[in-house]
């Protein structure tokens, strides 16, 4: 009997902390909160004049603000310590009189004449002090002079040793600015000393003045040059806006305005008020889109009667080309019959009628396009046997002009969501030109895909192509060299054909080629109908070629492609894994 373990149960996960969770969700927001400012700097031109308008105006505010707030404090500073050096001058003369009259530091009135003075420069009544503090000191007499203040408080704090030592030695006024606490209120002082010469020797004289008075006053001269600031930063920054707004308005207006003529309303138009710049710009705008609508107008009507013309012109041909086709049919059939002059006249007659009824069928099929009348049947469609079909259509051609066609295909089916029809017919364009130009070399058929896209070259190895050709060669009727004696027979608008095939499926049709060096074009499609396509699983440039600027590594700016109406850009050929860039 074989017993079975049980299972150990599983552990529950582990929950984040609430401060995790907190941090997580101020991130989020702070992040959205960021993108926000962000996305409305970049798209508002009223907040970024508003906010450079703020960020400006307050530096230079907040400079004037300090500068005067410094001046206001130096200047009640100043002031302070104007009155003081007064009133020292004058107690420090009153005080030498007065102690004149002594000439040993032990008499006994000494001690009581200082007393009487400082009580009489305090003020009289300390009560009356309004906070000053008047100290007589006498440190070189310390054991017969005792330091008295008036009112009666320990100053000794207040007048420090260095400030004592520089009166005492010196023989000057000097001043410091202390802090410190007289009355149970702290409180920042103006200390002022000075000597006073005797006869019997030197005392200090000191003046201990509050600024309370002072700081309030600049305290509150602060905080109004402050609101003031602020008041003006937000007047100026209003104002602005205000100003912005007058100029951005009519700016936004004739954007949304050009945007609905893009749009396909070309009756929309501006309203024109007042005289000035602004009012000239609309009228300028208006006149503008009344031009533009008259041009496109005229355009549209000519473009519809040109289609409409192409249209009829193919369709009233039809009748007598088939009538044409009965006869030249029936004169082909008997020409043996006929000397050989009017034999390859009836055989030259066959050809022209064969290459005419093509174009008339490629002027229909333009026409539809024109007239935004094409339709996509598209249906899941393995494309190895489209392109096998192709291959064996042209093999005839192929071999007359001594050119082999080399297929390069999946083992798997490659299935896509395509219209059978139009992606055959593209091949065919495409395989009829490389064999047509391929000066007797072999033409490569490449296939291959990815998750999002199919793509399939077609590669020879002729003439090639000038700089700047690759984009001409979709243009209707458009040859490289028309006298070459041609082959086919073509039409001068299959490539046109093919590439409005290309973009009814949403796909691309890109050609690259260099002189010497022969051409590729490729065709890629969206494997599924209604993707959209944003890489090629294959390269544009074929990885034989030789570059001017170095060998087949040295990766580069090749080919522009007409693409989807854009462009592709091609990147190559270097290693495999480089991927290619198309928008």
């Amino acid at each position: 009997m074989v017993t079975t373990p049980l299972p150990d149960p599983p552990t529950a996960p582990r929950r984040p902390s609430a401060a995790w969770a907190l941090w997580r969700v101020l991130a989020g927001r702070s992040t959205r909160f960021a993108a926000g400012v962000h996305q409305a700097w970049r798209r508002s031109l009223q907040v970024r004049v508003v906010t450079i308008t703020l960020v400006a105006s307050s530096l230079l505010v907040g400079g004037f603000a300090y500068l005067i707030a410094d001046k206001i404090t130096n200047i009640l500073l100043e002031n302070a310590e104007t009155d003081v050096r007064a009133r020292l001058s004058n107690g420090s003369e009153y005080a030498a009189k007065q102690f004149n009259l002594y000439s040993q530091p032990q008499e006994a009135q000494l001690q009581d004449s200082i007393d009487g003075t400082v009580n009489y420069l305090a003020g009289g009544d300390p009560a009356q002090t309004s906070g000053v503090v008047v100290a007589i000191t006498a440190d070189n007499f310390a054991e017969f002079i005792e330091p008295r203040t008036s009112p009666d408080v320990p100053v000794r704090a207040l007048i420090s040793d260095e400030l004592r030592a520089t009166v005492a030695s010196s023989g000057k006024v000097a001043h410091q600015i202390r802090t410190g606490t007289l009355g149970g209120e702290r409180t920042k002082y103006l200390v002022y000393g000075s000597p006073v010469p005797t006869r019997f020797g030197q005392v200090e004289l000191y003046y201990l003045v509050p600024l309370a008075r002072q700081d309030s006053t600049a305290a509150d001269a602060r905080a109004t040059v402050v609101a003031t600031g602020v008041a003006l930063v937000l007047l100026l920054g209003l104002l602005a806006a205000l100003v912005t707004r007058l100029v951005v308005t009519p700016v936004r207006v004739a954007a949304r305005t050009a945007q609905r003529l893009s749009a396909g309303l070309l009756d929309q138009r501006m309203v024109v008020s007042g005289e000035d710049d602004l009012a000239l710009l609309a009228a300028s705008f208006n006149q503008m889109a009344t031009n533009l609508q008259r041009q496109i107008l005229r355009l549209e009507e000519m473009s519809r009667l040109q289609r409409r013309f192409t249209s009829d012109v193919s369709h009233e041909l039809r009748t007598p080309l088939t009538t044409v086709r009965m006869a030249a049919d029936l004169i082909f059939a008997e020409r043996d019959e006929f000397d050989p002059a009017v034999a390859r006249s009836a055989e030259l007659l066959q050809a022209e009628l064969d290459r005419f009824e093509e174009l008339l069928t490629d002027l229909l099929e333009i026409s539809r396009f024109d007239a935004g009348f094409a339709v996509l049947d598209s249906e899941p469609t393995d494309l190895v046997p489209v392109v096998h079909r192709v291959t064996e259509r042209l093999a005839g051609l192929a071999e007359r002009v001594g050119v082999t066609i080399e297929l390069e295909l999946p083992d798997t089916p490659v299935i896509a969501e395509v219209d059978p029809r139009r992606v055959e017919r593209v091949l065919r364009n495409l395989v009829g030109n490389a064999v047509e130009h391929g000066e007797a070399k072999p033409v490569r058929i490449t296939l291959g895909m990815d998750q999002s896209a199919v793509a399939i070259t077609v590669r020879d190895h002729g003439v090639g192509l000038k700089p700047g050709e690759e984009k001409l060669v979709f243009n209707r009727f458009w040859r490289a060299d028309p006298s070459r004696a041609r082959q086919t027979g073509g039409t001068g608008l299959g490539l046109s054909i093919s590439l409005e095939d290309a973009r009814l499926h949403g796909g691309w049709l890109e050609a690259w080629g260099a002189p010497g060096q022969g051409a590729q074009f490729r065709l890629t499609l969206p494997a599924r109908a209604g993707d959209r396509l944003t890489t090629s699983p294959l390269r544009l440039v074929p990885a034989d070629v030789t570059l001017p600027f170095g060998g087949p590594r040295d990766g580069g700016l090749l080919a522009i492609g007409p693409g989807s109406g854009a462009g592709a850009l091609a990147i190559g050929p270097a290693d495999a894994d480089r991927a290619e860039v198309t928008p």
